[in-house]
C-alpha cells in the first residue's frame, strides 16, 4: 500500500498466525516498535463486531514483513502470513485507548482498541472494533 503523503505515516500489519490456535496478530508502529495484540478471530471489516484482543510483547519494526514458518519448539511455532497491511492515522491515544483510521487492503476506516479493565495495569485484554461512521 503506497503512502500518498510525503510525510511517512506509521504502519500497521495483521499477520494470520497458524500456531497452536489460529489467531491474527495486529501490530501498529508506535514509539519505534510494533505494539502488538493477538486477536483470536478474524478482524472485523464492518461495524458492530467486537473482537477480543490480547496485548502481547512489542516486536521490532522489521517483523512487519515477516511471513514464513516459526519452527517447532520455538515460541509461536507455526505458519505466519500477512493478512493485511497499510498505514494508519492516530486520532486519539491514552494508556487505555487507541482510536485510529486504518488504510489497508482489507481494513479501512476508524477503529478502536479499548482496554477492558483499565484499573488493572497487568490485565492484557482489550476490545478491537470498527467505529460507527
Amino acid at each position: 500500500m503506497t503512502n500518498p503523503k510525503s510525510k511517512k505515516l506509521p504502519i500497521f500489519v495483521i499477520q494470520k498466525h497458524h500456531a497452536r490456535h489460529l489467531h491474527y496478530d495486529f501490530r501498529i508502529e508506535k514509539d519505534g516498535v510494533l505494539k502488538s495484540w493477538a486477536i483470536p478471530k478474524e478482524p472485523p471489516p464492518i461495524e458492530g463486531i467486537k473482537r477480543l484482543a490480547v496485548q502481547v510483547e512489542d516486536h521490532s519494526l522489521e517483523y512487519a514483513n515477516f511471513e514464513g514458518e516459526i519452527e517447532e519448539g520455538r515460541y509461536g511455532a507455526g505458519t505466519v502470513k500477512i493478512w493485511d497491511r497499510g498505514y494508519y492515522i492516530l486520532k486519539e491515544h491514552t494508556p487505555n485507548k487507541f482510536i485510529f483510521e486504518l488504510k489497508g487492503k482489507k481494513l479501512n476506516g476508524d477503529y478502536c482498541l479499548i482496554k477492558l479493565k483499565p484499573n488493572l495495569p497487568q490485565d492484557k485484554n482489550w476490545l478491537f472494533f470498527k467505529k460507527k461512521s
